[in-house]
């Protein structure tokens, strides 16, 4: 048994050697606020990304330390092996604002490493049997989500029998991962040490919305998440926002910035561009963050972000969410410190929302628009334009964790039906940019009126 990663050993046998149980409860520190993950509440804003949890016995020994949103690690239709030793290359530490660059090798890790390892699975029996045992003793509070990635078929030529076939593959995983009790998926769109078009599919944005309404078809109103990779231009975060956001909930970033690796004298994994995670590439998350958030508000697409990248302290989430993020989740500084969860409780607990460009935060502080319960189930928008009542309403409803319970009888629609009539069903997020009032007209709420 581990308490933590070991990096000298495979992937297989961190499998099978996952930690016990801490004999006592750990006591973690409450977070302020009302959190959610795609509308689903949790206790904090705090998650792990899909890689270190490799099984439920993985999942589980994170849970009880301080992470709320839990990623189980990729999974496939199929079982694969991981790429051979080594899997994880400490590297140096400097911030990566581009791609395809090359880092040097060092021999401690001190916050930034090279990821290889390929996106290996267990068979899907076995898989699915975890999911179900992880399910049933997840404690409350915590949100079960499964990451899934489709599997190309060898062989095939023709494009369009491929794309139909890697979106089938997709959706399957996603199926299995919703029947075996996840709360939600998140689908890989992104792997930079992978070449086929499983591993690279956010860089094709009409591609992504394919597989994506495939997914979405294949598990109903479960919260369905994309992760992808780097994206610094604007235009393309458009396109892939408008080709996906019709069937998604959110999106996940930035999975790693790829570089090549050197030892000096030589390049490692034959050449061939890794990703890096960790501290060094915490400033390019915070950038794609802050950028696709305003992208979101300019095409009134109020979407889930989570954020990821180089996150080892309270002050990171805060920058992450003052960024845009709704939540974080964290792989690395959780892999070499499990305690980092409590510590970083901890660090949060004394923080109160101040940001002034996330509607989560500005409406929990006071400070912009804000829109408060009085009581219920009244709601009031103060000093909005009627594009910002539409972002605050929504982006309230599905980043603050205010359930549908909340506004119960105030005769709110979605797509003509009350809050009251969807809200014993997760479909109610997946309407939230038609939100309006039963007049069809968002100027109802005007300054100081309530309704």
């Amino acid at each position: 048994m581990t308490d933590r990663y070991q990096l000298s050993q495979t992937w297989r046998w961190n499998l099978e050697n996952a930690p016990q149980l801490p004999k006592e409860k750990v006591v973690a520190e409450n977070v302020p606020g009302n959190w959610s993950w795609c509308g689903l509440s949790v206790d904090s804003p705090l998650g792990i990304a899909a890689g270190p949890l490799l099984n439920s016995r993985w999942l589980l020994y994170y849970a009880d330390l301080g992470y709320d949103i839990l990623v189980y690690k990729t999974v496939r239709s199929s079982a694969r092996e991981c790429y051979p030793l080594p899997n994880l290359v400490p590297v140096e530490g400097s911030q990566l604002l581009v791609a395809d660059t090359t880092v040097r090798a060092i021999s401690q890790m001190t916050g930034s490493w090279a990821v290889s390892f390929g996106m290996p699975s267990v068979d899907p029996e076995q898989w699915r049997r975890d999911i179900e045992f992880a399910r049933a003793n997840l404690p409350s509070g915590k949100r079960l989500v499964v990451s899934v990635v489709g599997s190309q078929m060898p062989g095939e030529a023709d494009g369009h029998r491929m794309l139909d076939q890697l979106a089938d593959d997709f959706a399957t995983c996603a199926r299995w991962a919703v029947e075996s009790g996840a709360d939600g998926v998140e689908a890989n769109f992104s792997c930079p040490n992978v070449s086929t078009a499983d591993g690279q599919l956010y860089h094709q944005p009409q591609l992504s919305g394919f597989v994506a309404e495939r997914i979405r078809a294949a598990i109903g109103d479960s919260a369905l998440v994309l992760k992808i990779g780097f994206m610094e231009d604007e235009h393309q975060a458009d396109d892939l926002l408008r080709y996906t956001s019709p069937f998604i909930n959110g999106l996940a970033m930035t999975n790693t910035v790829s570089a090549r690796v050197s030892t000096g004298d030589r390049l490692l994994f034959d050449g061939q561009l890794r990703g890096i995670c960790g501290d060094a590439i915490r400033k390019a998350g915070l950038q794609q963050v802050a950028m696709f958030r305003r992208r979101m508000d300019a095409l009134a697409m109020p979407l889930d972000l989570i954020g990821i990248g180089g996150i080892s302290s309270g002050a990171h989430v805060r920058q992450y969410l003052d960024a845009g993020a709704t939540s974080v989740a964290m792989a690395s500084s959780a892999m070499t410190d499990p305690q980092a969860g409590v510590r970083l409780r901890k660090e949060l607990k004394a923080f109160r929302h101040h940001s002034s460009t996330n509607p989560t935060w500005r409406n929990m502080s006071g400070r912009g628009p804000a829109l408060g319960l009085s009581g219920s189930p009244s709601i009031t928008i103060r000093a909005c334009s009627v594009s910002d009542q539409q972002r605050c309403v929504s982006g309230a409803l599905v980043c603050c964790g205010w359930t549908a319970e909340h506004f119960s009888g105030c005769g709110l629609r979605f797509f003509g039906r009350t809050i009251d009539e969807r809200k014993n069903s997760l479909a109610w997020s997946k309407w939230r940019t038609e939100f309006r009032c039963t007049n069809g007209d968002l100027s109802a709420f005007a300054d100081d009126k309530q309704r």
